[in-house]
Formats: structure tokens, C-alpha cells, sequence
């Protein structure tokens, strides 16, 4: 049965990430406005547009995972086991704390995390037929993480495109509030830089085309902006009940609070903004106003008509405090995690609360007329966040918004 008296707490977050897979480095380098964006040498992108994203670099899969496993599991898993990890680790988790069915593991991605399963030409059966049948499923992603990470209770994978990673955190949220569990551990992971997704994002033109400054690729709601860039990683949250987290004295980043979803069947950018219907959604669920907002963790994907969009968007939810609302876009630092964004974009607005900072909008020097709100130009900025919205929509019209606040208790 739900109550409402139940609620939901972020008490641990991981990432692995371009710009750091350590949470402070993270961080740190998110508000600093250091891009990782870079040219592409892992495809051949001489005869292409667009030649720049924020790849992973440095990761080393035996830091995670025992040598015998690593190599039955695409990298994409590979990241979904090491942030959850790093997510458990920092929520001070102890698996004897808490009863199996009262844990729920909700892992996404909008890709098939398969690797080549193709037989040997001589038909030999390969030794690891199983893992590989079994990684070949889009819906691996909870059990390789309950495996690998040793947790019995829900394993749940889930695969709803560009809204993926958004509804893993919704689905955690419900599982809590329905008092099904006590703890879920949240996210996604995506590893959209391959020859076919990058042939097929140069081919829709909305990636950019910036060739001479990798960092300056991507420029969220500036006038010259021409597209967005990809990267890849993988963030994941520890999503409590409240009393179970004040019962362990586990750290508290924020509470999720509410959480929209919407679609447009004209697009994902439906002209006045009304692919955005998410938003009022969320903010009507969490019992927030809309003059409570402090941040907004925008999309900002950095194509014309996604960022004139958004911003009416926002001026029709907010109506006279849009202008008051800061609102930023980070992609430019990590990369567009296509599915994975949102678990990303929430951890961020759970560090802002946290950190009472507001993380930039880098490369804004020239906002585009139509885009007249506070983007949080250049430079990260110190303030009492109480409340934060992270919103984010789809290449296929759907789009989903969460609503996160300090954490007060009472």
C-alpha cells in the first residue's frame, strides 16, 4: 500500500565519467567549467562533420571487477558495475543491514549491451556461450550488477530510450513509496560512441561540427551553437527511505521529491515549449511551487530549436520567477549520455543542494536573443540551493523531469 508518508533520500552517488570517476574530482572539474571533450581517434571520422565527443579514458575494468569476469561483460555493463560500486561505497552501504527483499537494483541503458556473439567460422561453441547469451539482452544490466556486486533482492533493467536513465530514478522512487523496499540502487550507463550511432547522429546534423577547440564543441543556448557532442560513462544513486537512512546515519545529499513525464508526438522540441509538459508534472507531484526553484539542471543539448524550446518552457512553468530561476547546462563538461543523462543530471543537482553551488553553463559569451534567461554563463556560483529540477527530453519526443529538495527533516 502507498503512503505518503514515506519518503526518498539520496544517501550515496557513483560515477564513471570523462571528466573523473572520482566523485570529488567530478565534481570539482564540473563548477571549474573543464570540459573533457576531445578529437575522436577511435573511429575513423576523416570523411565525417563531427569529430569531437567526451570519450572515457583511463578505465581499467580490474579496478571493478575480478580479471575472470571483466572480459563477459560489454563495456557498458563494465561501467554500470563500477559506478554502482562507487555508489554503494559511498552510502556506506553494508549489505547485512538490510533484509534481501527489501533491495532493488534498477539499471538502464537505450542500447543493446550486447558484444559480437558470432560463432567461429569452424562452428565452435565458445567457452563463455552463456555470458554471452545472457549479456546479449538488453535487460542484463540489474542481474550482471547483482552478481557482480553480490545483492539478492529486485534486479530490474529497463530500456525506454533517451528517457532511460530518468525512469530507472522514477522506478526507485515508486518502489519505495509502495513500500516494496527500503533501498534502490538507481542508474544507467551508455556507450554511444561507436561507428554506427556516430554515422547516424552526423547524418541527423545535430551533433556539432566544431573542429578547431574541442571544448568550446558544444555551446548550450548561445546564438553560434551548432549541435551537441556525445560522451559515455555511468552514474548510478543509492535512493533510500528516509528512516532507513537516518537508522544507518547515512550522509544525505538531497530528497527526491517528485518526478513528470510527458510526450510530444510532434518531436521532442514541439514549438512553444510544449514538449516540456513534464516539468509542470513533476513540480505539481512534489508539492513544490514553481517560486520555490532554485536551479534547473537544463537539457541544453545546444541544437536551435531544443534550447528555444526549453527556454519557453521554462517561462511558461515559471512564469515571472523564470526570470529569477538559474538555470545551466552541463553536457558541454560530460558529454550527452543520450540515456544516461539523467542519472547523471540528478547527481549533479544532488551535489549542487550539497555543495550550495550552482555548476556553469561554459561557452555562453553570446546567448542567442530567444534565449533570455540566467544560464549561469562561464563560471560556477555559490548558492543556497533548497531546491533543484533536473529535466531532460528525447530525440523521440519523450521527455521526463525530476524535482529534488534540501533535506529537512520533520
Amino acid at each position: 500500500m502507498q503512503s505518503s508518508k514515506r519518503r526518498a533520500v539520496i544517501t550515496g552517488i557513483g560515477v564513471i565519467a570523462p571528466n573523473g570517476s572520482d566523485l570529488n574530482l567530478f565534481w570539482t572539474s564540473l563548477c571549474a567549467g573543464r570540459s573533457a571533450a576531445a578529437f575522436i581517434s577511435r573511429i575513423d571520422t576523416s570523411a565525417l562533420p563531427s569529430k569531437v565527443a567526451c570519450p572515457l579514458r583511463g578505465f581499467n575494468p580490474a579496478d571493478y571487477l575480478a580479471p575472470a569476469t571483466a572480459n563477459h561483460y560489454p563495456p557498458a555493463i563494465q561501467y554500470a558495475i563500477a559506478a554502482a560500486r562507487n555508489a554503494l561505497d559511498d552510502a556506506a552501504f553494508d549489505s547485512a543491514s538490510v533484509e534481501p527483499d527489501r533491495l532493488a537494483i534498477v539499471a538502464g541503458t537505450s542500447q543493446q549491451l550486447h558484444r559480437s556473439a558470432e560463432l567461429p567460422a569452424n562452428g565452435d561453441r565458445p567457452r563463455d556461450t552463456l555470458s554471452i547469451l545472457i549479456n546479449g539482452q538488453t535487460g542484463s544490466g540489474g542481474s550482471a550488477i547483482a552478481h557482480e556486486l553480490g545483492l539478492a533482492g529486485h534486479a530490474l533493467s529497463l530500456s525506454t530510450g533517451a528517457s532511460t536513465g530518468v525512469d530507472t530514478l522514477a522506478q526507485a522512487l515508486a518502489l519505495i513509496r509502495d513500500d516494496d523496499v527500503d533501498i534502490a540502487l538507481a542508474g544507467a550507463a551508455e556507450t554511444p560512441i561507436t561507428p554506427g550511432f556516430w554515422g547516424l547522429f552526423c547524418a541527423s546534423n545535430d551533433m556539432s561540427r566544431e573542429c578547431e577547440e574541442p571544448a568550446r564543441a558544444m555551446r548550450p543556448f548561445a546564438a553560434n551553437r551548432d549541435g551537441f557532442i556525445l560522451g559515455e560513462g555511468a552514474a548510478f544513486l543509492v535512493v533510500e527511505e528516509l528512516s532507513s537512512a537516518l537508522r544507518r546515519g547515512a550522509p544525505i545529499y538531497a530528497e527526491i521529491a517528485g518526478f513528470g513525464r510527458s510526450f510530444d508526438c510532434n518531436g521532442s522540441n514541439g514549438t512553444g515549449g510544449t514538449g516540456f509538459r513534464s516539468l509542470g508534472k513533476a513540480l505539481h507531484r512534489a508539492g513544490v511551487a514553481p517560486h520555490e526553484i532554485d536551479y534547473l539542471n537544463a537539457n541544453g543539448t545546444a541544437t536551435a530549436e531544443n534550447d528555444r524550446a526549453e527556454s519557453v518552457a521554462i517561462k511558461q512553468t515559471f512564469g515571472q520567477h523564470a526570470k529569477r530561476l538559474q538555470v545551466s547546462a552541463t553536457k558541454p563538461v560530460t558529454g550527452h549520455w543520450t540515456g544516461a543523462a539523467g542519472p547523471l543530471e540528478a547527481a549533479i543537482c544532488a551535489l549542487a543542494i550539497r555543495h550550495r553551488t550552482i555548476p556553469p553553463t561554459i561557452n555562453l559569451t553570446a546567448p542567442d536573443s530567444e534565449c533570455d534567461l540566467d544560464y549561469v554563463p562561464l563560471a560556477c556560483r555559490g548558492y543556497p540551493v533548497n531546491a533543484a529540477v533536473s529535466l531532460n527530453a528525447g530525440f523521440d519526443g519523450s521527455n521526463t523531469c525530476l524535482v529534488f529538495k534540501k533535506f529537512i527533516h520533520f
